[in-house]
């Protein structure tokens, strides 16, 4: 969806607007998407963070169910 929205700008403003209401740097789409990019950044981080938690719990649980399977192959072996 956002690539049709900038692929549509960019047409617009190249071949069907005759001047143009944001010229070839497209500076007004630059300050939309950095505006975007700063709204997204902090659920991107949170969700990240959340992620990581996830990962430390299934750690811990494989790291234990490893330690399991050790003492019992010891005791088989014994």
């Amino acid at each position: 969806m956002t690539n049709s929205i900038i692929f549509i700008w960019i047409f617009l403003n190249i071949f069907l607007i005759n001047k143009g209401f944001d010229t070839y740097p497209f500076i007004l789409l630059n300050l939309i998407l950095s505006c975007l990019a700063a709204l997204q950044a902090p659920f991107i981080m949170m969700s990240q963070g959340r992620q990581e938690e996830k990962d430390r719990d299934r750690a811990k649980q494989d790291y234990i169910v490893n330690l399991k399977s050790e003492l019992e192959i010891r005791m088989l072996h014994e």
